[in-house]
């Protein structure tokens, strides 16, 4: 047996942070935890060809306990993605289709007077469901929009002064076209923010687009789909993120990063707090989906544009000069300097 003394600190905060993943989910190991994710990834892959990077920070947000704003031209597979996560996950899932006309109580749910009990009763609108697709956002009015605020903040529900909780895990998957402006209410900062990152799934290859057809001659891939697990083992998959290891140097470059466009010549608005917490959350979330137990630069790189990038805004002038908030933060993350890649990352 290895004596506890010749362990170094690095490795023994390593394994503490295995135990206690190991305790959060039962008799289910570490690699239990692993194989639950590549699990989910496969079963995705089944039915949205070709896009195996966007299942990966798709799960890795849903995971993180975040929600999601896919944004895209129609008929890229966006709600067929979001209903092929919880299938997978063994959780209930809704559609909203967002319409100008459309009510808060047709989100939340509505009280009515029920003659025989001489009582009101509420019935539960659809954000009473585990995964949600908002589709077309954009269409739906602020006062709707904002109806969903305190769901994706507190996961709660709030009507005629009576205060609802959510099931969970509890996530939202918006989507808008980016392209179609006519007859929409872009989302204002504020709920922009709460969305932890923003996705985009593009067209397949020809390839895979070959392949969808054929696979869709005599039925859709959804209809057969089947669980590969279930939403308490998501619950304690979710646990178990927070206790993915995070360096020191890789939390002071999250940190350098965002205050970096808060600082920018280009930007009258920067990342807020929330998306630090934000980025080093989905960092956690998405080293477990790579099968690791510690967070690398790497995914604080690959994770910067979705994450930041729909929280920026541009000044007037800067906007007049076409520059983007993709190249405003690809230059950031050029200029901050990436901790040394000789470092363990594993180790405290």
């Amino acid at each position: 047996m290895i004596s506890k003394h010749r362990l170094s600190i690095g490795l023994r905060a390593l394994l503490v942070a295995c135990i206690i993943t190991r305790q959060r989910f039962g008799d289910r190991s570490v690699s239990a935890f692993r194989q639950a994710i590549k699990d989910i990834m496969a079963n995705m892959e089944l039915v949205v060809l070709d896009k195996t990077q966007v299942i990966k920070t798709a799960v890795s947000a849903f995971l993180a306990g975040g929600h999601v704003l896919l944004e895209d031209v129609p008929g890229v597979a966006k709600t067929v993605l979001v209903r092929s996560l919880a299938i997978s996950s063994g959780c209930t899932f809704t559609r909203i289709q967002c319409t100008p006309d459309l009510l808060p109580s047709d989100v939340t749910g509505v009280s009515i007077y029920n003659q025989k009990t001489q009582e009101f009763e509420f019935r539960r609108g659809p954000v009473f469901a585990q995964i949600i697709v908002a589709d077309e956002i954009n269409r739906a009015t602020p006062r709707t929009q904002s109806s969903l605020l305190e769901a994706m903040a507190e996961g709660n529900v709030s009507v005629d002064g009576n205060t609802y909780k959510l099931a969970q895990p509890f996530c939202v998957f918006a989507t808008q076209n980016p392209v179609e402006h006519e007859g929409t209410f872009p989302l204002p900062e504020a709920q922009l923010d709460r969305f932890m990152l923003r996705l985009t799934v593009g067209y397949p290859n020809i390839t895979a687009e070959g392949d969808m057809l054929e696979r869709m001659r005599l039925a859709h891939p959804l209809d057969t789909l089947k669980p590969v697990t279930d939403a308490q083992t998501i619950l304690r998959m979710q646990a178990g993120i927070r206790d993915i290891h995070v360096h020191e140097k890789v939390r002071e470059y999250i940190l350098r990063v965002v205050h970096r466009t808060r600082d920018s010549t280009h930007l009258s608005l920067g990342a807020s707090p929330r998306a630090s917490m934000a980025l080093f959350r989905a960092c956690q979330s998405y080293a477990a989906v790579q099968g690791r137990t510690y967070v690398i630069p790497d995914d604080v790189k690959t994770l910067a544009h979705p994450v930041l990038e729909h929280r920026l805004i541009l000044n007037p002038e800067s906007r007049l000069r076409r520059v983007t908030t993709n190249s405003v933060l690809r230059d950031i993350l050029a200029e901050v300097p990436v901790p040394a890649g000789t470092m363990t990352w594993k180790s405290a």
